[in-house]
């Protein structure tokens, strides 16, 4: 950290380590002869070490593969039902979206009906008073003029 500008070396993932492939031409080959050298078994014993290994390499190889198998599964398992889970929860806010705006259009009906009763009834009122109004206008009309004759 004396130098923070100075870059870090990261080193490189390494790389799995893998028995080697199989010779394609053994030259080496053991006589079923009896009579094999002392110096045989060593050399028969570093090729069944090295068949050991690479079986043992090819066993967890499928292992590892198979556990990988199950992971991706298991990943894809709970994608799913959390898709489901989220789907669900979407359905139900739309659900009650749909429900709050329909209590607010009923709600505006309502207070629209409202206003058009109070303006008939206005209406209503306003045409009554004006009946009103000439009925008096008529009666004092009435009054206006004589009700009998003088002079005939």
């Amino acid at each position: 950290m004396k130098n923070p500008d100075k870059t870090v070396p990261i080193p490189e993932k390494l790389n799995e380590w893998a028995p080697r492939p199989p010779p394609e031409f053994v030259r080496d080959v053991m006589g079923s002869s009896a009579g094999a050298g002392s110096g045989e078994f060593h050399v028969y014993r570093h090729l069944r070490r090295r068949e050991y290994q690479r079986q043992d390499f090819m066993d967890a190889m499928a292992e590892k593969q198979k556990l990988d198998e199950e992971y991706q599964k298991k990943l894809e398992k709970n994608k799913m039902i959390a898709e489901e889970q989220t789907a669900k929860r979407r359905r139900k806010r739309q659900k009650l979206k749909e429900k709050k705006l329909l209590a607010k259009k009923s709600k505006l009906e309502q207070k629209k009906q409202q206003e058009e009763s109070d303006q008939s009834q206005e209406q209503q009122t306003s045409e009554e008073e004006d009946e009103d109004t000439k009925e008096e206008e008529e009666k004092e009309d009435d009054a206006e003029d004589p009700s009998f004759v003088m002079g005939r």
